[in-house]
This record gives C-alpha cells, structure tokens and sequence, in this order.
C-alpha cells in the first residue's frame, strides 16, 4: 500500500532523510519514530505530496506522488503536526470544504460527513466557528476532515497532541477498528506507549537513516532485552540519554 524506495532528501548540505527504505502493506499501523530532527516530517512531507525527494520514489497504492500526485492524494488523509482550521467556518462548514476539495457533492458528502461528526463526537460543537474551538476540539475535527473521503492511507503527524483521555481513547479506537477494515495507517509520534499499544509494526530513525524496521517484540530480541520497555529500547538505539532508563 505505501511503498518507499531509497528516498533521499537534503536541504542544502544538511541530508535530512538518506535512502529510506519501507513497505507498509494494507490495514497495518505503522509508527514513525525518531528524536526531534531524525527525518520524520521531512518523510511525511514527502509522502503527501509537499516536499519532492531529490533521489527515489514513493508510492500510494501504485501511484507515484511526484508524477502522479492528483492519484495518489485521493488515497490519502493527512493530519499536520500543525493542523489548520479556517476561523470563520463551522465544523460543518469545514467537513463540507473538505469533502468537496476531493471531488464530492452536497449530496454525496453529506451521509458521510454525518457519519464522521457522530464518530468523533463532533455534535456538541460541529456547528460553531472553529475560532471558538478548544485544541482538542480542533484536532478532532480535523481527524474527520481527514476520513471524511474515506481514504485508504492515513498519514498522522504527531495525532495526540492536545487531546484529553477521552478524546485520546477515541481516536485509539478508531485507528484500531478502521485498519482491521484495511485503512493502512503511518503515524509519527513522540507517544512511545501510543506506538507500543496500537501500532503492528515500528520503525525508528535516526539522523535521517532507519535503524530498525518491525515489530516491538522483534526489538526485544534484537536487543536481547525482553523485559526492556520500548522506552528503554528507543533510547539505547538512538543513543538519546540511555542512562536516563
């Protein structure tokens, strides 16, 4: 489903991203990991579209997001680690933005856009200007913008930031219950236990190149630490403060 074939990307003489290479198949959620400046973003960038990489490809379910961007987005959600709203829209307003942004109609988005307020518990608040919006309430909304097309690649940057339990609870969920349906899933986060609780598999970047690829338990292995939290595992990899473990 996502496909990147030795990647690289630099900005001036910095290399920010040094020939990634990953195949995420369909209905896995995979979690990106790194220190700050490890390559993250950079890489997400590069998958939905905003950044071109200076060597390699990446591919959406087959289609190229270089050379074939239109494709390849409408496969894709995509939540920043920086999401915007427009202040003087409603939810609902927004919700029907987006969803028209890819092509659908009043008519067509409409059961959708339904369905996706009752998902993330919009109600209380779907109709309001977004400029009176908590951050939590924010990044809910902009969660069902991203679903709100029903796409088959969900891209993530960072998705807990500023959400409360219950929120948090809800989008674990979600993510959980939508990849078993076959939503593939790419997730950055900083949240070790969020990757170690939902995510199939992990990789971990450091200076722009992958260190490990696999599952959590694989790690253990790797590093013949079975009892070692990923806490523990991340940092001794990525040489971050092991000594704080």
């Amino acid at each position: 489903m996502i496909s990147i074939n030795n990647v690289t990307k630099r900005y001036d003489d910095k290399l920010a991203v040094d020939q990634l290479q990953l195949e995420i198949p369909r209905g896995e959620v995979f979690a990106f990991l790194g220190p700050n400046g490890a390559g993250k973003t950079t890489t997400i960038k590069m998958m939905v579209g905003l950044l071109i990489p200076d060597e390699g490809c990446i591919e959406i379910d087959g289609n190229n997001v270089v050379t074939d961007p239109r494709s390849a987005a409408a496969r894709i959600g995509y939540i920043p680690d920086q999401p915007h709203l427009y202040d003087k829209l409603t939810g609902r307003e927004f919700l029907e933005f987006m969803a028209g942004m890819y092509g659908a109609s009043d008519a067509e988005a409409a059961p959708e856009i339904d369905r996706q307020i009752e998902v993330f518990d919009l109600t209380a608040f779907v109709d309001r200007l977004s400029e009176t919006y908590s951050h939590g309430m924010k990044q809910r909304l902009v969660l069902a913008a991203a679903m709100v097309h029903q796409p088959q690649v969900l891209i993530l940057d960072e998705p807990m930031v500023g959400l409360d339990p219950q929120s948090m609870r809800l989008v674990k969920d979600l993510l959980k219950e939508r990849s078993a349906a076959g939503l593939t899933v790419f997730m950055s986060t900083h949240t070790l236990p969020l990757a170690e609780e939902i995510a199939d598999r992990i990789g971990v970047i450091r200076r722009g190149e992958l260190q490990f690829v696999g599952t959590v338990e694989e790690l253990k292995r790797a590093q013949n630490r079975h009892e070692a939290s990923l806490e523990g595992l991340f940092l001794d990899l990525t040489n971050e403060d092991a000594s704080a473990v």
